[in-house]
Parts: C-alpha cells; sequence; structure tokens
C-alpha cells in the first residue's frame, strides 16, 4: 500500500483529534456492602457516593446482611430505596450458593440491572499440572449452563481466584477461561490471594484483559483469618501494607479497564464493619482511595 504525505498528516490528525476527544482513563469504584458489616442499607446507601463510588456491591451473611434485607423488604421496595438514594447495584456477591446455584440470583440480577454477579470456583484443591487442568475443564464443563443464563440474562459471571477453590492460582484462571471463551464468564481478580508480586498481579491484569471482569483493591497484609490489632487488619488495604498498586494500575490503564473496582478487605470477626462506625469506615476507604488515585 502507498500513503502519500498527505494521507499520513490526514491519518495523524484524526489519530490526535481522536485523543483529545477521548475519556481519560479512570477507575469506576464500587462500594462492597460487606465493609460496613451487617448495618442495614438505609446507612450503607448514602456511603456510596460519599466513597466516590458508582454503585454498591451487595453482600450476603456471614460478611454482611444486605442481601437478605432485600428478600425481607421486597424488590419493589428496595428499588424505591436505590431510587431514593440515587444509587445502583453493580455486584451482587454470593459465595455462599457456589457456581451452580445462580439461576435464582441470575435473574434477580437482571431484573435490578446488575451488570456482574460474583462467585467463587468450588472444587478439588491443591492439584497440580495436568491433573489440575483436567479439573479445571470437568468444572468449565459443569459450568457451561450457568453461563448460557448468564449470556441470556446479560450479566457476566465473575469467578474469584479464592483460597481453598480449584479456581484459585494463574494457571487454573487462564484455562477456565480457555475452556469458557464467553465474554459472559470473566475473573474477579484478588491479588490479597495470590503471590504478592506486583509484576505477576500485573501481567495477570494484562494477560486477562477484556476478561477481567472485576478487580479488587485488596493486599494480603497480614492477612483476615484470625483475631489481630486493627492497624494490622488494615495492612490489607491499598496504602496500607507493603504492595506496590502502581504497576497494577498501570496494567488496568494499559487494557482500557472499564469494569469495576472495589477497595476492599476482610475484618474479624466477619460481619462487622472494618472500623466502629460508618463514618469512620467511610474515612479510611477515602483514604486508600486517595493512595490509588496518586498512584494513576
Amino acid at each position: 500500500m502507498n500513503l502519500t504525505r498527505r494521507s499520513l498528516l490526514a491519518t495523524a490528525a484524526l489519530l490526535a483529534s481522536r485523543s483529545r476527544t477521548a475519556e481519560p482513563f479512570r477507575l469506576r469504584y464500587v462500594l462492597a456492602s460487606s465493609l460496613y458489616g451487617k448495618l442495614p442499607l438505609a446507612e450503607i446507601l448514602p456511603q456510596v457516593k460519599a466513597t466516590g463510588a458508582e454503585g454498591l456491591d451487595l453482600w450476603p451473611a456471614p460478611h454482611g446482611s444486605q442481601r437478605e434485607e432485600i428478600d425481607a423488604r421486597g424488590e419493589e421496595a428496595f428499588r424505591a430505596q436505590l431510587a431514593a438514594a440515587g444509587v445502583r447495584v453493580e455486584v451482587i456477591t454470593r459465595y455462599d450458593l457456589g457456581p451452580f446455584k445462580l439461576e435464582a440470583e441470575i435473574a434477580l440480577a437482571a431484573r435490578l440491572g446488575v451488570r456482574t454477579l460474583v462467585c467463587g470456583g468450588a472444587g478439588p484443591v491443591g492439584l497440580k499440572g495436568d491433573e489440575l487442568r483436567a479439573a479445571v475443564r470437568a468444572f468449565a464443563e459443569k459450568l457451561k449452563p450457568v453461563v448460557a443464563r448468564a449470556e441470556q440474562a446479560g450479566v457476566t459471571l465473575a469467578i474469584e481466584n479464592h483460597g481453598k477453590n480449584l479456581i484459585n492460582e494463574p494457571d487454573s484462571l487462564r484455562w477456565l477461561l480457555e475452556a469458557l471463551p464467553s465474554p459472559r464468564l470473566g475473573i474477579a481478580l484478588a491479588p490479597y490471594h495470590l503471590p504478592q508480586d506486583p509484576g505477576l498481579l500485573a501481567g495477570l491484569i494484562r494477560e486477562f484483559g477484556p476478561r477481567l471482569a472485576l478487580f479488587y483493591a485488596w493486599q494480603h497484609g497480614k492477612g483476615a483469618t484470625g483475631a489481630q490489632p486493627k492497624e494490622d487488619e488494615l495492612l490489607q488495604l491499598p496504602g496500607r501494607g507493603g504492595l506496590d498498586f502502581r504497576p497494577l494500575l498501570h496494567a488496568l490503564r494499559e487494557i482500557a479497564f472499564a469494569g469495576p473496582v472495589e477497595i476492599f478487605m476482610h475484618p474479624f470477626p466477619r460481619g462487622i464493619p472494618i472500623l466502629p462506625t460508618a463514618a469512620e469506615s467511610t474515612a479510611e476507604l477515602n483514604r486508600a482511595r486517595a493512595h490509588l488515585q496518586g498512584l494513576l
């Protein structure tokens, strides 16, 4: 193909125009209701905008109680509550149901206009090599009807790399996406459950690309499975622990990630706010968000 100087200049001008008009990259935060323990939705909904989030991630017991609150109040009352607060639900998290009993939850998500449904990847643990690959293939085959249902409903099923699950380490994540190429099946990437290696984590973000469905701004710190001083527990949050989030955010920028980002941690015991009051919890989340924003 022969390109004239005029056509090259025209192309360069077009690209420059597009770069000027393109929306700059930003993180689309969502707020996990579990960060406020079992406080009622009436107290949590005002925190969504106060934390800079664009929507809510609803969690059930034992981490929260807000998903059960919908069942108790009824969908219409819940819709009215959301409208009054000017808040939408972006994500529903249902580890408790497992990955194969999500039909009713997918239908609820579709009715509420929820884009992402998160669950874990249950199955045998501790497998390696060919055994792991075979188990992931079997898991994917069993998951196909659930993914088909999500496709029909326009909901993305996001599998978190949760500890003590089959779908946990990098190879199992890769093989799952390979076995189920549907754009309605993606990964909810939790750095907490992976080696605290910024290069590895950033590489996974680039590798997953459009199949990255949700990103948890969440590091391991000193863990979350036992009682410890609050200052140690908070090391799970960005800017508190030792994980450098800058390479991860740069990778998100490179893939133009437009999915939900959750600043996240687990308190101990489960079901309590990360700090004693909603206001204190919100202030801590805003500190973590300011740290992330400063790395962009």
